[in-house]
Parts: C-alpha cells; sequence; structure tokens
C-alpha cells in the first residue's frame, strides 16, 4: 500500500465512507466499487476503501469486531498480532511494572492497542510511512500512546521507555524466511539492545532453530485453537520461566507449560494415544506431557505419547487405540473394507507416506468412519486406527 492509498483511506472522507458500506462480500465487490464511483467518489478514494473494507473482512479472526474501526495493510494484516495473543503480550509487561514501551517494529500497531488498552505508554516505531500512518489511526484512542516515523534501532537508546518489543518482519525476497538473521531488522541486532532495555520481548516465528535462542531468556511457543502462531522470547523482569516454554490457547483460556527436564521412555501401545499440540512439539516439552499422563514415546523421534490412563489435558488430543496395524496398504484395504469404512481421517508422523496418495490407493467406500494415523512404533512402519476420546472431567 502507498501513502497516497493510506492517506485516502484515513481522511475524513474515506473513514465515513467505510462506515456506510455493507458487509464485505468478494461476489459484489465489482457491483460496490462501480456503485461508489457513480456516486462521484474519486476514483483513488474508491478503490482505497475498497480495499480497507476487504482487509477488515479478513481482519476478523484475528481482531473481531475490533478490526470495525481499524485500517490496515496487506503485509502489516498479514504479520499482526492476534488480538487474544497480543492482550498476553500486554501483561507481561503490565505484570513487571513497565509503565512506558517502545515498540520497536509497530507495523498496523496491533501490539501498541493492546498495551495502550490498559493503561501502558507507548512509542511505536515504523519504517514504512504508510503503515505509520495507519498505525496511527489505529491507536487515536490513546493520547497516551504515539507513533514515529523512525528507525527504531537508531533512535531507541535516547528515548525515556522502560522496556521494548519488537515484531521483525520474517520476509526475505518476498518469501517467509525462518532464518532469523533475515529478519528485518535481524534477531540479533534488537537482542543487543539487552544492554539498555532489559525488558525486551520479541515476536519471532515458530519455527525458529532451539540454537538461535539466548540461553538466559524464556522462549514461549503460542498456538490458538490448534494453529501454532509464533514464538515470543521474554527477556529480563519479562521471563516467567528461563528456558522453553508452551502456551496454549483454547476456547478463550491460556494454558502455560515450561521445561521440567522431563524425560520419557519408549514404549508399546497403550489403550490410549495423545498427540501433543503443536506448541509442545515445537518448544520440545513433548516429555512434560507424557510424565502428565502416566505414558511414554511410541518411538524416540516421534511426538506422539501413549498411555493406559485417559487423562484430561489442554497439551494434547486424546485417542482410544483400536488396532495396531504394520503398515502395508492391501492389508490396511483389506482391514477398512472388512468393516465398511468409507470415511478416514488420515494423520502421519515420522513416515514419507502421503495421505492423499494413501487415500487413493485404499478406494474407501461404506458408511462408517476412522481415524488412521501412519508412525513408527520404536522404529517400525505402524497404522494405528484410533477414535477420539473423551477426557472431559
Amino acid at each position: 500500500m502507498d501513502i497516497d492509498e493510506a492517506r485516502a483511506a484515513a481522511s475524513p472522507e474515506g473513514i465515513a465512507l467505510l462506515a456506510g458500506l455493507p458487509p464485505y462480500r468478494a461476489d459484489r465487490a465489482l457491483t460496490l466499487g462501480a456503485s461508489l464511483r457513480e456516486a462521484g467518489t474519486p476514483a483513488k478514494l474508491a478503490a482505497a476503501v475498497m480495499t480497507q473494507a476487504r482487509l477488515r473482512e479478513r481482519a476478523r479472526p484475528k481482531f473481531g469486531d475490533f478490526a470495525d474501526g481499524m485500517l490496515f495493510t496487506p503485509d502489516g494484516l498479514e504479520q499482526a498480532t492476534r488480538l487474544i495473543v497480543a492482550a498476553l503480550h500486554a501483561a507481561r509487561f503490565r505484570s513487571a511494572g513497565i509503565e512506558r514501551v517502545a515498540d520497536l517494529t509497530a507495523g498496523i500497531g496491533a501490539d501498541a492497542m493492546a498495551m495502550s488498552a490498559i493503561g501502558i505508554a507507548v512509542m511505536a516505531f515504523e519504517t514504512d510511512e504508510a503503515t505509520a500512518l495507519v498505525a496511527d489511526h489505529n491507536l487515536r484512542h490513546w493520547a497516551g500512546s504515539v507513533v514515529v516515523h523512525a528507525d527504531s534501532l537508531a533512535t531507541v537508546r535516547h528515548v525515556d521507555v522502560d522496556g521494548a518489543f519488537a515484531d521483525p518482519a520474517r520476509r526475505s525476497g518476498g518469501s517467509r524466511t525462518y532464518r532469523p538473521e533475515d529478519y528485518t531488522p535481524p534477531l540479533a541486532a534488537v537482542l543487543a539492545l539487552r544492554d539498555a532495555l532489559p525488558a525486551l520481548g520479541v515476536k519471532v516465528g515458530p519455527g525458529i532453530p532451539h540454537r538461535a535462542l539466548p540461553a538466559d531468556a524464556e522462549t514461549e511457543w503460542v498456538s490458538v485453537d490448534g494453529d501454532v502462531v509464533e514464538a515470543g522470547i521474554w527477556c529480563g523482569p519479562l521471563a516467567r520461566n528461563v528456558g522453553r516454554g508452551a502456551l496454549v490457547i483454547a476456547k478463550g483460556a491460556a494454558h502455560a507449560l515450561s521445561d521440567s527436564g522431563a524425560v520419557a521412555e519408549v514404549t508399546s501401545p497403550s489403550r490410549y494415544l495423545y498427540e501433543p499440540d503443536g506448541a509442545v512439539i515445537r518448544a520440545g516439552l513433548v516429555a512434560e506431557v507424557a510424565g502428565s499422563v502416566d505414558g511414554g514415546l511410541l518411538d524416540a523421534t516421534i511426538a506422539y505419547v501413549t498411555a493406559d490412563r485417559l487423562v484430561a489435558t489442554p497439551f494434547a488430543t486424546a485417542y482410544r487405540v483400536l488396532d495396531d496395524l504394520p503398515f502395508g496398504v492391501k492389508s490396511l484395504r483389506s482391514y477398512l473394507r472388512a468393516r465398511g469404512i468409507g470415511r478416514a481421517t488420515i494423520k502421519k508422523r515420522g513416515t514419507a507416506v502421503s495421505p492423499e496418495d494413501l487415500r487413493r490407493q485404499l478406494a474407501l467406500s461404506g458408511d462408517a468412519e476412522a481415524t488412521i494415523i501412519l508412525t513408527r512404533v520404536a522404529g517400525s512402519h505402524r497404522v494405528l486406527i484410533v477414535e477420539p476420546a473423551d477426557a472431559t472431567p
């Protein structure tokens, strides 16, 4: 988005037009755009307003009804922190007694909004002029927070703040990067600020390698309703537990798991199978889940836990094991046909078999359904036939 489009969207005319538009529908966008132009709306203003209407609709999964009062850029929306996660970021700063925060890479201002909403004054830095204008609109309700169109790394050591937060861009050459040195700004450059601002939080991609993490900080992987959305590096007073942790958010409730140094043994499949949440897996805390259900691992290199007990845990999905079979397409097809299984959820871990290819080879037919898990058990390829197990107390 260029600066002229951002100015048009943020103008009083643009905001008024946006407020009067019906809910965005892709199949009616051309007709709506034409009606705006026929009503005398300048072409650039009509285009800017239509872009914002589309982006607001896309923003609803992250921001809910708050999206109706916000402006967006396409890139800013893609990287923006979900509102429920941004609120938890803000709570860390509040719990640490931080009252003034420098948001080093504000983007559209999602994290700055969450902090401002609980009384933290934010100096939000943004190097892109159009994005800074959008962030300024989104922070308009909080007089104590300001947007600065400047390079934060060149400035932040000279401003009066108690802590800092950064969400470096994680794209290089147009594609997503998992290399912290390719972030913008690079992760090392952000972490170097800790000498001046010990209370530093950095949002990073969930695929960040463990070797890239500072040993004296807390790194927490976060999932929302099964989707791993980020990892956060928390330094100084923002760290609650030094080391790796997982935060699983499901149905609006947040559950934290930290590294206890647990070790899990490999064992044969038992009555129940537990599939750890993605944040738990990324954090390397599968052994902690195994310990919580008195279970073990199916394989030393596979993130599946098996146990004799059914235990309610927010950190894994539980299944009841119905059968344990050696892997073979013909034998599996015969097994499923004999039971009239025509619908199957196929999961895999630790095998190169493609679920799509396997589904075609199985040629399923029948009215029954099953969940099929392709994995390794103590190094051998196996097929587990399972069904969801409700462990709700």
